[in-house]
């Protein structure tokens, strides 16, 4: 009997209050357009309320623990909790305003006191502990006795275990740093809005493509300043100027205020909140025993300790080090042909490796563009997980959404059964803050009747916007990012867990990241490109020329993108590995990193200190490494199709499609190595990077 698929949203048609609206609709997903400002407080009473009214239940039975009714209804409470906190977060992130801001201020000290007296409730950890310690003679299967462990584990690493002063010293702590991780993530986006720089003579965009131009002008236009070109510190615009612009100044002035966001002594400076985040981190640690927080956070992740981290860091720093070295020099000589005696920085670097790459290999990334128009771009990468998964994917126009700019696809199976919901937000706007990420508007799970809840996922993106007379061009980066992202959400989509807090990218965040960067190796491949890479003019296919000369300079700037990429991960970890924040002045701190690694001046780091929103706002603390290390596990699993000879082998799509589908189900390094057969081998990144035969 096939089970009925359904999408449930909590959130959704919340007990009767005057501000609550009904939000469920005919696709059972959630109906934005009913969400504003006024419902979302009162919804979020009542979900909280209920949630504390399920903790109360579970506490309170009188039947003796089991894992029926402790483990499986804790699972499986909080729903409507999560599923408002999934939309209002996700809102706030996209398309957020001071009103959203303010609301949150209210909403999140909310949210951190239930979530520290559910983890905190000592009738609750007594009842989970008593199932666990007679874990051996339940006779559970194998997913059930991940519940198990993994829920004991949370307990005990959020303090179920401490004292009882200790623990009243933790709720403070995690109170304070969930609002300075808010407060961070708000002078981020304030100070990036804040800050716009007009060119009034055209005659100093000399080298700007006129596609750039264009789009500055229309910024310009909707600020009040038709005359003018207006440029910010979002990348949408300040790349073009760092990659084309013979402007060396407007270049710099550009960098410049990327740069130092958050970091200008104002009303949206950074620096204070790093170093009480930080001092409370360690001091948070130190109440489990750990020495730093570093060691605290990665017990559960596949490197288990920061030593481990260190190590891998610095295996893969030498030789990326060495190539951006040697990048360095080819650029500078280049540069001496231009500007005799001057000296390679920063700001120059993307220049002239853009002319360097033109001289060395005829590609210019402008001239790529045209075919990379972002509807097809996106058909690509539907087209790659239609070929390897058998899914397909169709766009629904009727579904209500947070901003016009939202789409909307069905995802199903072959026999039309359905996988999920994929919703895409791709341009900036004021209120979205930078980068590109997935998110679960609604997880997986399987309730107790059998019926498989299909989840609700989202990619958002920074890309550029549609001009009069243009579509949204992705560069070479931007398709990167698209396949990235939409490699999150097939993680996602395809989750084929019991249990919510198992399902989809509920996994170590050293592990999350492949099933993303696995997706980012098929963009460039030839096959692929032909079914997606089209002139948005003339419909042409990408030609076989432009093709070779993509994979010819596949290896080219690597060094550069390594260590700008390591020089993060480093400094996050030289933050983390901290045992006090006593002194601490992030400036000077962050300088001390880069002297300690040998960083090179021409380089910056890609995240500085106080806009470094993956560190201090995104939960990504002491896991920046988790690229890297998920870098060498993407390139051995996509060597594992490229050895069949075929990169849509179906019998190492379907054992991939497993991985994807088994969530935090079972221990990640288990789920790998089931899928190749060995452990991975960093060589295949290495060589894919260059820096080795």
């Amino acid at each position: 009997m096939k089970r009925v698929l359904i999408l449930t949203f909590a959130a959704l048609s919340m007990i009767a209050c005057s501000k609550q609206q009904s939000v469920k609709t005919t696709y059972q997903v959630p109906a934005f357009d009913q969400m504003n400002i006024d419902t979302y407080l009162p919804t979020f009473e009542a979900a909280i309320a209920e949630n504390k009214a399920e903790i109360d239940a579970i506490v309170s039975n009188p039947e003796a623990p089991t894992f029926e009714n402790t483990l499986v209804a804790l699972d499986r409470s909080g729903m409507r909790l999560d599923s408002i906190s999934a939309i209002f977060f996700n809102v706030l992130e996209a398309d957020g305003n001071d009103q959203m801001d303010a609301l949150a201020e209210q909403i999140q000290p909310m949210l951190s006191e239930l979530s520290d007296g559910i983890i905190l409730n000592e009738g609750l950890f007594q009842r989970v502990k008593a199932v666990y310690d007679q874990r051996e003679e339940l006779g559970l299967n194998a997913e059930d006795m991940r519940l198990l462990t993994e829920t004991y584990k949370r307990f005990d690493q959020n303090g179920a275990n401490l004292p009882e002063a200790d623990k009243e010293r933790l709720k403070e702590i995690n109170q304070e740093l969930a609002m300075l991780s808010l407060k961070f993530g708000q002078n981020v986006v304030n100070e990036t809005n804040s800050i716009q720089i007009f060119v009034t003579d055209e005659n100093e965009l000399k080298g700007l493509p006129e596609s750039a131009k264009s789009a500055a002008k229309e910024e310009a236009t909707a600020a009040g300043r038709p005359e003018a070109w207006l440029f910010t510190p979002k990348r949408t615009s300040f790349t073009p100027v760092l990659q084309y612009c013979e402007n060396r100044a407007l270049r710099e002035q550009l960098l410049m205020a990327y740069t130092t966001r958050g970091n200008r002594d104002n009303k949206y400076d950074n620096k204070a909140i790093i170093c009480r985040t930080m001092a409370l981190r360690i001091e948070k640690a130190k109440l489990f025993g750990y020495d730093n927080p570093a060691d605290y956070i990665l017990q559960d992740c596949m490197a288990h300790n920061a030593k481990t981290v260190d190590a891998f860091l610095l295996s893969v720093w030498e030789p990326s080090l060495a190539a951006a070295k040697r990048e360095a020099a080819a650029l500078q000589e280049m540069m001496d042909r231009d500007m005799p005696g001057e000296k390679l920085m920063p700001w120059d670097w993307w220049y002239y490796a853009e002319k360097l790459r033109q001289e060395k290999y005829a590609l210019d990334e402008e001239a790529i563009k045209p075919y990379f128009e972002l509807s097809n771009v996106r058909r690509g990468a539907f087209g790659v997980a239609t070929k390897l998964y058998g899914i397909k994917f169709e766009q629904v126009y009727d579904m209500p959404v947070y901003n016009p700019e939202v789409e909307v696809f069905r995802v199903t199976e072959k026999d039309g059964s359905l996988v999920g919901y994929l919703y895409t937000d791709y341009f900036p706007r004021a209120g979205k803050r930078p980068g590109a990420w997935m998110n679960n508007i609604s997880s997986q799970y399987i309730d107790a009747n059998g019926v498989d809840h299909r989840p609700v996922i989202i990619n958002v993106g920074n890309f550029n916007k549609p001009t009069q007379g243009n579509p949204s061009l992705l560069s070479m980066d931007d398709v990167e990012t698209l396949f990235h992202e939409f490699g999150h959400a097939l993680h996602g989509l395809l989750s084929k867990a019991h249990y919510r807090s198992l399902s989809g990218t509920n996994t170590p965040r050293d592990f999350v990241e492949l099933p993303s960067q696995f997706m980012e190796n098929y963009c460039y491949e030839p096959e692929v490109l032909k079914t997606y890479a089209l002139h948005y003019e003339t419909g042409e296919v990408i030609p076989a020329e432009l093709i070779e000369k993509i994979n010819a300079a596949s290896k080219f700037n690597q060094g550069f993108v390594e260590t700008e990429l390591l020089s993060a991960s480093i400094l996050d970890m030289d933050y983390h590995e901290l045992t006090t924040a006593e002194g601490l002045e992030p400036n000077a701190f962050e300088a001390s990193s880069m002297e300690k690694m040998h960083m090179i001046p021409e380089i910056i780091v890609r995240y500085r200190s106080t806009f470094y929103n993956h560190i201090f706002t995104t939960g990504y603390e002491a896991g920046y490494y988790s690229y890297t290390w998920s870098a060498v596990l993407d390139a051995d699993a996509f060597a594992a199709f490229k050895e069949t000879g075929n990169i849509f082998n179906p019998t190492t799509a379907k054992a991939f499609r497993h991985l994807l589908e088994q969530g935090g189900t079972r221990d990640a390094q288990d789920l790998y190595l089931e899928f190749r057969g060995k452990e991975a081998d960093p060589q295949y990144l290495l060589r894919r990077k260059g820096f080795i035969d």
